[in-house]
């Protein structure tokens, strides 16, 4: 396996599909996040659209301000951007989550669950309240994991939130994995989280839903940078999708997953500047809540991508082939194809 990984560089194990994935029609510089509808057979979802930006991407300190827009597909390569999505009782909601009036920068980051057994559609989205006290590079946030239902994307209503930020540690929830059920009867779903542990860093958490519409609980951390030795994502982590089963099948209790990880931090000039952003693998025990592997080497790395490559959604198509998207530098989606039996020898 290892001497397949050194390989990676003279055998690609995607495609990396030409152009840009979103038109934004000149109403947005940058977007990112995309999320995709199963129940529109992935035509049509939800986009992160940054409306102000300052700072660069690269250094901490870095603030976007966002809105979550509907996106609609005449293929799996190609969305427009459309409305700005209207989710009842968002701003009571907003306020109640804010009695310190701190600085509410918007909707990030969705993810769309349909209930299978409901019908209903859940939306999962990262509601960030920087300090107001605070300033510049000093800023922190209080990050929660919002939540919104409904019959589809144009009838939803924001609950109270999956997960709550702590607001003496500010640990908190963004970047939902949704796990399958497991033999318990409850999910062992995936978040982004945080913990400082010698300096401040990026982990991949469990959070424990019984109830896919009511809140969470915090689990344990499966996934902390610093302490697995793998230079490519000994930074920061986050969850990426799961694959699902009829495209890559790993075994009962155990999925194949996309996961976000970037290098270490690195001081420069009094600024902390972030290491390279890339898409590897792991595997999930989702039975248990483990995570029992991550590839000692990246999977993709955009040929366009100063400091960022990061997967939000997976599509599967036909013949062991499906299509992942990531956003690249957080400011345009691309699209690639996996085949499932070429990612097979990454595996042992």
């Amino acid at each position: 396996m290892l001497e397949n990984l050194k390989n990676m560089e003279t055998e690609k194990f995607y495609e990396q599909h030409e152009g840009k994935v979103i038109e934004t029609g000149g109403k947005f510089k940058h977007v990112m996040a995309i999320t995709l509808d199963p129940s529109s057979e992935y035509k049509e979802g939800l986009l992160r659209c940054i409306v102000n930006r300052t700072g660069d991407v690269a250094v901490r300190g870095f603030i976007d301000r966002s809105e979550l827009r509907k996106v609609k597909g005449d293929s799996l390569e190609h969305f427009e951007i459309g409305e700005r999505i209207k989710i009842k009782n968002e701003e009571d909601v907003i306020k109640e989550l804010n009695p310190e009036e701190n600085d509410f920068i918007g909707l990030e980051d969705p993810d769309i669950f349909i209930d299978e057994k409901t019908g209903l559609t859940h939306v999962y989205f990262t509601m960030p309240f920087l300090e107001a006290t605070l300033v510049g590079k000093n800023k922190k946030a209080l990050v929660h994991l919002g939540h919104a239902v409904g019959k589809n994307l144009d009838e939803l209503e924001m609950t109270e939130p999956a997960l709550l930020a702590d607001r003496k540690t500010y640990v908190g929830a963004k970047e939902l994995s949704v796990a399958p059920v497991n033999k318990q009867g409850f999910r062992y779903n995936l978040i982004e989280s945080h913990e400082e542990k010698g300096r401040w860093q990026s982990t991949v958490k469990v959070a424990i839903a019984e109830d896919m519409g009511k809140p969470w609980k915090y689990g344990e951390t499966a996934f902390l940078p610093k302490e697995r030795g793998i230079q490519w994502i000994g930074g920061h982590a986050s969850p990426g999708p799961l694959l699902p089963k009829n495209f890559l099948d790993i075994g009962e209790g155990k999925m194949l997953g996309i996961i976000n990880g970037r290098e270490a931090d690195k001081e420069v000039g009094g600024n902390i500047e972030y290491g390279i952003f890339s898409v590897g693998l792991f595997i999930y025990d989702y039975e248990n809540g483990k995570i029992d592997w991550v590839s000692p080497e990246p999977l993709i790395r955009d040929s366009e991508a100063r400091t960022i490559t990061f997967a939000s959604q997976f599509v599967p198509t036909e013949n062991g082939k499906g299509i992942l998207y990531a956003h690249v530098d957080d400011s345009f989606v691309r699209a690639y194809t996996l085949e499932a039996e070429k990612i097979k020898k990454l595996l042992s």
